[in-house]
C-alpha cells in the first residue's frame, strides 16, 4: 500500500497538480490519518485493491463534521480516485459520497476594527521607513566626504557603509568562537542592540509583517502571494508628472493550471495610494535587496527583512531560503504574535483578507469568482447585511441589464449564403440593421454585432470569439473596474452568454483552434482599428 500511495503522490507532484510543498504535505497528513485508521482494523488491507466499501463507509462516518473532516474526505477520495483499481465499483461509489461543507467561522472585521489594524501597521512601517531614509542620507553624506573624519558621525557613516555592503557591522572574534561588536562602533552607535545597529538600514521581521498587512489592505493579497511577490518593475517612462507606474506580477497558485500568474499595473498617484505603498516598500528594502542580489543574483522578492541571527530557523516551505542575514515574506508562526503585540487578538491576515476581498474590493483575489462568492462573500455577516439594499437595486435593473447584455445574434451550424462577414459574426442584412449610419448601412462597432438580431454566429467564428473573451478578461485585471465595465462589460457578458450556450466542450475545442489570424483580428478590433 505504501508503494501504491507513493505512485499516486508521484503523479501529482507536477505544476498543474501540486505546485508547492504545502499541497503535498496537506494530502500526506490526511492520507496518514486514513492509513492509521486502516491499520487499526481487525484485518487491515495490504494494498489499495483490498480496501472494501464497508471500510470506506466506516472511515467516512467516523470523520467529524468539521472543516478537518471535510478536508480529509475530499482529499483522500480525490487521491485514491487516481488509482485505476478504485475508479469503479462499490469502493468508488463510497468514495464519491460527499459531506456537507461546514460553514466558515471566519468573519470580516468591522470597519473600526480594520481601521485600527491598518493604522497600527502604517505607524510601524512609516517609522521604519523614516529611520531608513534618515540613515541613508547620513550614509550618502559620509560617502561624499561631507562629514569630519574621526568624528562620531563619521564613525557612524563608516559603520553604515559596512552595513549597506555586508548586512552587519564589523565584529571582533574571540577564541571561544564568540563575537562582539567592535568597540568604536559600539560607542558611536550607542550599543549593540538591533534597534541602534542594523535596523538603521533594514526592516525587522515585525516591520516586514507590518508592511505585509498594508499590502493586504491595499491589494487583498494572502500570505502565499506576499511570500512570492516579486519586485515590481517601474515603467521606463514615468510620464510628464513623474509618477511611476509599476507592473506587478503575481503568482496565484489556487487559480489552477494556466492561471498561475496575473499582471497588474498600479501608479504612484499620491500619498495613501497603493502605488505610493509600492514606492515606499522599495525604499525601505533597497539596501537589503542590493545585498541579496549580490549574494544570490535573481532572488527577486519584494518583502525582505534582516534576521536577528544569521542562522535563524527557517522551516517554512512557502518561502525562499534565507540569503545571508536576509529572509523573505512572512514566517507562518509570526503573524499571530505580531497581532498580539499590536494589541489585537491574533493574525490579521485571514480575517483581513476576507474584509478586503468581500467588502472593499468585492471581487476575487487569488480565487475564482465561484470560490470568492462561496467562501468569502456569501458567508460573511457584514456582506449579508449590506446585500439587502444591493439586491433590491439589482432587481430593479435586472431586466434592462438582461436586454443589453445577452447574446442576440442567432447561432447557426454553418454560414448562410449571401451573409457578409464581420470581425465577430456574419451580417444577414447590413442595410437594415438597428443601428443605421447617416449615409446608409450599419453604423455600429463590430463589437455590437453580438447584440444585433441580424448577426449570425457559426463555428467558424467560435475561435476568435473565445480569444476575444480571454482578451477582455485580461483587460479586466489592468483597468479600473468602472472603466472596464463601461467599455467592455456588455460585450463580455454576451460572450459569457455564448459560452453557456455552446457548453464547455465546444468552448474548449474552439480555444484549441485559435489562429494567429484570429489573434491579429481581435488585437485590431480592441485597438479601434476595425471600428465601423
Amino acid at each position: 500500500m505504501q508503494r501504491s500511495l507513493a505512485v499516486l503522490f508521484a503523479r501529482r507532484c507536477r505544476p498543474n497538480k501540486w505546485a508547492s510543498l504545502e499541497s503535498s504535505l496537506l494530502y500526506w497528513r490526511k492520507v496518514k490519518e486514513f492509513t492509521v485508521f486502516l491499520s487499526q482494523l481487525e484485518r487491515p488491507p495490504g494494498d489499495l485493491d483490498e480496501i472494501t466499501a464497508p471500510m470506506v463507509k466506516r472511515w467516512r462516518t467516523s470523520l467529524p463534521r468539521t472543516g478537518g473532516g471535510y478536508n480529509a474526505l475530499t482529499k483522500v477520495a480525490s487521491l485514491l480516485g487516481d488509482d485505476a483499481r478504485l475508479q469503479s465499483g462499490p469502493v468508488a461509489d463510497e468514495l464519491a459520497e460527499r459531506m456537507k461543507r461546514p460553514a466558515s467561522k471566519t468573519q470580516s472585521y468591522s470597519e473600526a476594527e480594520f481601521d485600527k489594524i491598518k493604522v497600527a501597521a502604517r505607524r510601524q512601517f512609516r517609522s521604519a521607513l523614516l529611520r531608513i531614509d534618515e540613515n541613508a542620507q547620513h550614509l550618502e553624506r559620509w560617502r561624499r566626504g561631507e562629514i569630519v573624519e574621526g568624528s562620531r558621525d563619521w564613525v557612524i557613516g563608516e559603520g553604515l557603509d559596512a552595513l549597506a555592503r555586508t548586512g552587519e557591522l564589523p565584529y571582533a572574534a574571540h577564541p571561544g568562537g564568540q563575537r562582539t561588536l567592535a568597540g568604536r562602533y559600539r560607542r558611536a552607535f550607542g550599543g549593540a542592540r538591533a534597534e541602534v545597529t542594523w535596523q538603521r538600514l533594514f526592516l525587522s521581521q515585525s516591520e516586514a509583517i507590518g508592511l505585509s498587512v498594508l499590502l493586504l489592505a491595499a491589494f487583498g493579497w494572502n500570505t502565499s502571494v506576499i511570500n512570492r511577490a516579486e519586485i515590481p518593475k517601474a515603467a521606463p517612462d514615468a510620464g510628464e508628472d513623474g509618477r511611476p507606474t509599476y507592473r506587478i506580477l503575481l503568482e496565484k497558485r489556487r487559480r489552477g493550471a494556466g492561471n498561475y500568474f496575473e499582471t497588474r499595473n498600479v501608479t504612484d498617484e499620491r500619498a495613501g495610494t497603493a502605488g505610493r505603498l509600492i514606492t515606499e516598500a522599495l525604499r525601505a528594502t533597497r539596501f537589503a535587496r542590493t545585498i541579496v542580489e549580490e549574494l544570490a543574483p535573481g532572488t527577486d522578492r519584494l518583502v525582505v527583512w534582516h534576521a536577528l541571527k544569521i542562522d535563524q530557523d527557517h522551516s517554512d516551505p512557502s518561502r525562499l531560503a534565507p540569503v545571508g542575514w536576509f529572509h523573505f515574506g512572512i514566517p507562518s508562526d509570526a503573524a499571530s504574535p505580531w497581532g498580539r503585540d499590536m494589541g489585537f487578538s491574533g493574525s490579521p491576515f485571514r480575517r483581513g483578507r476576507r474584509t478586503v476581498n468581500a467588502l472593499d474590493r468585492r471581487q476575487p483575489g487569488q480565487n475564482s469568482q465561484a470560490s470568492h462568492d462561496r467562501d468569502y462573500a456569501l458567508v460573511d455577516k457584514r456582506v449579508q447585511t449590506m446585500a439587502v439594499e444591493t439586491i433590491a437595486r439589482g432587481a430593479e435593473d435586472a431586466a434592462d441589464r438582461a436586454r443589453k447584455a445577452v447574446l442576440v445574434a442567432e447561432l447557426r451550424d454553418e454560414p448562410d449564403e449571401g451573409d457578409v462577414e464581420t470581425a465577430t459574426a456574419d451580417c444577414h442584412d447590413f442595410d437594415n440593421g438597428p443601428f443605421p449610419a447617416p449615409g446608409g448601412g450599419c453604423g455600429a462597432s463590430f463589437l455590437m454585432c453580438l447584440g444585433c438580431e441580424n448577426a449570425r454566429v457559426h463555428p467558424g467564428h467560435h475561435p476568435r470569439l473565445v480569444h476575444l473573451h480571454q482578451a477582455l478578461t485580461n483587460l479586466r485585471s489592468v483597468l479600473p473596474p468602472q472603466a472596464w465595465e463601461s467599455d467592455w462589460g456588455d460585450v463580455h457578458d454576451r460572450l459569457e452568454n455564448l459560452k453557456g450556450k455552446l457548453g464547455d466542450g465546444q468552448w474548449a475545442q474552439a480555444q484549441d483552434r485559435v489562429t494567429d489570424t484570429d489573434r491579429t483580428l481581435i488585437k485590431s478590433l480592441l485597438s479601434g482599428e476595425l471600428d465601423a
